[in-house]
């Protein structure tokens, strides 16, 4: 059987010392294309600039990488380690200005940082100042992530791209008109907001943060949120039931976890959007 398919191109930009995390990166495309692809109609297709740019002149050889690649796509997830990368003329590094210019252009970006251990003696370091103040920079827009090994660079990325993908690429304008309609119709493909979730979404607009807490200490599970705590005391199915209803706001781009440790996860401002037409129509 054959369908159409919307093709999201995925720009992967990054400085030569994360072979690894480029490979890592295809892999998880593939793996969401295998899942998602005819569910969704919409199919990833990675690009890189070794796999897509042709030989060319009359300009920068970034600035042909800019127009002949960067420019026709949709997402780009970037990745850095120890090395900046090389001055293009117009910024700092290659990379760097890919990242500028896809964000410049209004486009969603995934930006990674790694903190595997290094040899010293390996480290340039005007580059890794480079990359220092660049981070810092990101940091302040509050588009970066970190990670530690390769294994956590994997399941950050896999979360968040499925993320990114619902947000940015498949929830549109007919949605909003699916919301008037229906008040528990939230996304595409007939999914359908929880009785357990919606009851916590509800709660967490009214928490002066906007925050849910989801922890396990000595004393059990707990989901917390503006002063209630939805888990019953050692009720270990109570404890999945809550814990579920907060990756499936996660997963609909309701909250989000911006500390990457899923412990506290904020409602977004697509969340406040959902809850007060869900409250509305109720």
């Amino acid at each position: 059987m054959t369908y159409k398919a919307e093709v999201i191109k995925v720009m992967i930009a990054s400085p030569s010392d994360v072979s690894a995390e480029r490979t890592i990166i295809r892999d998880v495309i593939y793996e969401w294309n295998a899942i998602n692809a005819e569910d969704r109609r919409i199919v990833l297709l990675p690009v890189s600039w070794e796999s897509h740019s042709a030989p060319a002149m009359g300009d920068r050889p970034q600035e042909i990488i800019n127009k002949h690649v960067l420019k026709g796509c949709d997402l780009l997830i970037a990745v850095f380690w120890t090395k900046f990368g090389t001055p293009t003329g117009k910024a700092p590094s290659g990379t760097a200005e890919e990242i500028d210019e896809h964000l410049a252009a209004g486009k969603p970006a995934l930006i990674y940082f790694s903190s595997e251990p290094v040899v010293p003696e390996s480290i340039d370091i005007d580059q890794y100042q480079y990359l220092k103040r660049f981070e810092s920079e990101k940091m302040k827009m509050g588009i970066i992530a970190r990670y530690e090994n390769k294994t956590e660079f994997r399941e950050k990325l896999t979360r968040q791209l499925s993320q990114t993908i619902i947000k940015e690429f498949i929830r549109n304008e007919s949605d909003e008109d699916d919301l008037q309609a229906s008040p528990v119709l939230v996304a595409r493909h007939n999914l359908h907001l929880s009785d357990s979730a919606r009851e916590l979404l509800f709660e967490a607009v009214k928490d002066k943060n906007g925050a849910i807490m989801m922890l396990d200490t000595l004393g059990g599970s707990h989901v917390e949120t503006n002063g209630r705590d939805f888990v019953q005391a050692g009720d270990t199915r109570s404890a999945a039931q809550w814990r579920g209803a907060v990756e499936e706001l996660e997963r609909l781009g309701f909250v989000e976890d911006r500390g990457g440790k899923r412990e506290v996860f904020f409602v977004t401002h697509r969340g406040y959007d959902v809850a007060d037409r869900l409250q509305s129509n109720a």
